[in-house]
């Protein structure tokens, strides 16, 4: 740890050695694959009140849950009872704490039954059993997704059924009763022919935010088209960006569509959003131009008018995307977080690329400005297959980032490597 740090300080710049500070949480995860830092984990760490936990799975496949309490160095972890099949990186785990205090977990999917547990009391790290959550098209699950209300009530997403033939379920969790119900069996409608791979964010006003790509069959080459909804009721009723609502459920002729890119595009699925503080949406991505074989990193955003879309740094390094499996690709796909400052909103845009030797880097830049895009790295060693995951509690309350770190590696097509398991980090930039 002690060396990682000096190693750290000797090779930032002076700007940015008292931004950002590393802290050990004294475990190690699996590394084989990447099932610890896929970008899709919903969330990874998360804040409620004064407590911030943490989960991974360990060497041996179990998953560690572990806590802290903010500004400490010192970490608690438990080892739990639940283990996951941690060579296919799409069975991630998930966590989310409600108003309650009560720990929500799930984890170990892909296209298989739901494994959902819940802490015994509020603020344990001791969950019980898994139990299901309404009990209602629950055996074919993937990518399940947890975020908080203002009230502390939870939403929970995943999708139902395979690659290219999917739906996206949503519902939500009472903190007074303590029980799931269903608000949609099917908010995007594939209609058996394309599924949604979306992205979502609940801004602190509690407008849900969400973004998806289609995608026509498992090849990862046919995703094309970024749409956008918003529900300003809690998930109920859904409108696209200026206000007019949608026929549920959603589908491919009634969507809004926020850009046109077409299949072939080496457009990315499941990247990240955010929201301004006046309910403005931003959303992450790449994808590359046509006549050029370089994708590169876009930031996509509604300005109260009309959607805009801005190139975020310059990649030089060409790339192409197809197939199905969890893919190793030469950067991860990016996150986003967006800040206030002067009336003016500052994008902190979080990503990985092996031009920038694999680090952890971080692009800023005040929208609206003149200026360029201020790129700096935030690790001075490579993180291998890493994507970006971070607090979003913890930034929407305080605007504090901070990131799951851990070097991870991932073979094509969920193939997995030699990689030992590797120190899991937190890193606060603030």
């Amino acid at each position: 740890m002690k060396r990682y740090l000096l190693l750290l300080l000797l090779l930032l710049p002076l700007s940015a050695i008292f931004a950002q500070k590393l802290i050990d949480t004294g475990g190690t995860g699996y590394s084989k694959t990447s099932v610890n830092t896929a970008i899709f984990r919903s969330n990874a760490i998360v804040t409620h009140q004064n407590i911030q936990y943490i989960a991974f799975y360990d060497g041996n496949g179990y998953m560690v849950l572990g806590k802290r309490s903010l500004g400490s160095d010192n970490w608690t972890l438990c080892v739990t009872q639940h283990r996951g099949n941690v060579r296919d990186a799409h069975n991630v785990i998930s966590i989310m704490v409600d108003g309650e205090g009560y720990l929500h977990v799930a984890f170990d999917h892909h296209d298989n039954r739901l494994n959902y547990c819940r802490s015994v009391r509020p603020g344990s790290l001791i969950l019980g059993e898994p139990e299901a959550m309404t009990g209602l098209d629950e055996e074919r699950v993937t990518y399940p997704c947890f975020y908080r209300l203002p009230e502390g009530d939870l939403l929970f997403t995943y999708r139902s059924g395979a690659s290219g033939r999917g739906n996206l379920v949503l519902n939500r969790y009472d903190r007074k009763s303590r029980r799931w119900y269903r608000l949609h069996d099917v908010l995007i409608d594939g209609e058996e022919e394309r599924s949604a791979y979306w992205q979502m964010f609940v801004d602190k006003k509690g407008n849900i935010h969400l973004s998806w790509v289609w995608r026509e069959s498992w090849d990862v080459a046919t995703n094309h088209d970024l749409c956008y909804a918003r529900s300003n009721d809690g998930g109920i009723n859904w409108v696209n960006s200026h206000g007019e609502r949608y026929s549920l459920p959603i589908t491919a002729k009634n969507a809004e569509y926020a850009c046109l890119i077409p299949q072939g595009s080496e457009l990315i699925n499941q990247t990240g959003m955010s929201a301004d503080r006046k309910g403005n949406p931003y959303i992450a991505g790449y994808w590359r131009d046509q006549g050029s074989d370089i994708p590169q990193y876009r930031l996509v955003w509604f300005d109260g008018l009309s959607w805009q879309q801005q190139q975020v740094a310059a990649r030089k390094t060409p790339f192409s995307l197809s197939g199905g499996g969890t893919k190793m690709i030469p950067i991860s796909r990016p996150q986003v977080a967006i800040g206030e400052k002067k009336e003016r909103s500052i994008v902190y845009y979080l990503f990985r690329d092996v031009e920038r030797g694999s680090r952890v880097s971080l692009a800023k830049k005040i929208l609206g400005s003149k200026s360029g895009w201020e790129v700096i790295d935030l690790t001075p060693f490579p993180v291998d297959a890493w994507e970006p995951s971070f607090d979003t509690e913890l930034w929407k309350n305080k605007q504090k980032l901070h990131i799951y770190l851990q070097r991870s590696s991932q073979g094509d097509g969920e193939r997995s490597t030699d990689l030992e398991p590797q120190p899991v980090y937190l890193l606060e930039y603030e």
